[in-house]
């Protein structure tokens, strides 16, 4: 499966690499020195630096939903690579976890790519820095599983219309990442705890700021709990798209 992914990565590696440096820039100018016009600080931190933080965890989300779910539902209605793959002596299990694993780590490596920018932006190196990869990687192997899941339950590519804007748009908005969690109402900051991108979001301005261990615990925690579930639940449904 990694071959596979790899030998597909060598075709389209140059626009990825392109998007991944230059939209955190865009991001950063927009919000940055936009709204940082009028916000100058949040909870202690220049509005700059904590859109760049954020940005990671927008990264890590756009990086691993959009390719689990269009290349799924593609590969498995369109194409029938996963019919192709599954004749050969792979199961399903090496299936979905080669293919979530690859968009994982192509999303630790090009997910990071917003902290090289805002450092570029004046945004101050810190050894928590190279932690951050992996927090994405974390985060972004629930997120492929959960892109794995809807792409198998969709009745059409179609639909896949109404996850983004009823699902993945409120995991960007509510996430922490342009504003703090506190300025929403209580309900929200509840809800945010099922957020795997908050958490994220959270695991990279501690990695950056500093550390609060008891914290980052349960936000570790929390993106574990959701690649869990996520697992189970692509798992159960390929299995019965694909083999039952």
């Amino acid at each position: 499966m990694w071959r596979y992914e790899a030998a597909q990565f060598t075709r389209y590696w140059k626009p990825q690499t392109f998007g991944a440096l230059f939209e955190p820039a865009f991001m950063l100018l927009a919000f940055g020195y936009g709204v940082g016009s009028l916000v100058a600080a949040v909870a202690g931190i220049s509005y700059r630096d904590f859109v760049a933080t954020g940005v990671v965890g927008t990264a890590a989300l756009f990086l691993s939903v959009f390719p689990a779910m269009f290349n799924g539902y593609t590969r498995r209605v369109f194409q029938h690579t996963y019919d192709a793959v599954l004749a050969a002596p792979v199961d399903l299990h090496e299936l979905l976890a080669g293919e979530t694993v690859w968009t994982a780590a192509r999303a630790g490596v090009f997910g990071s790519a917003p902290l090289l920018v805002g450092m570029v932006f004046g945004l101050d190196p810190a050894p928590g820095m190279l932690l951050v990869p992996f927090i994405v990687f974390a985060t972004a192997f629930g997120l492929s599983l959960f892109g794995a899941w809807t792409a198998a339950r969709v009745a059409s590519i179609n639909s896949l219309d109404y996850v983004i804007t009823g699902v993945v748009t409120p995991l960007m908005l509510v996430a922490g990442t342009y504003f703090p969690m506190s300025s929403l109402p209580g309900w929200a900051q509840v809800a945010a705890h099922a957020n795997p991108v908050f958490h994220c979001v959270e695991l990279v301005r501690h990695a950056v700021f500093g550390f609060r261990p008891l914290a980052d615990l349960g936000h570790l925690a929390g993106i574990a709990a959701f690649a869990a579930v996520a697992w189970t639940l692509a798992l159960r449904t390929l299995r019965r798209k694909l083999i039952a």
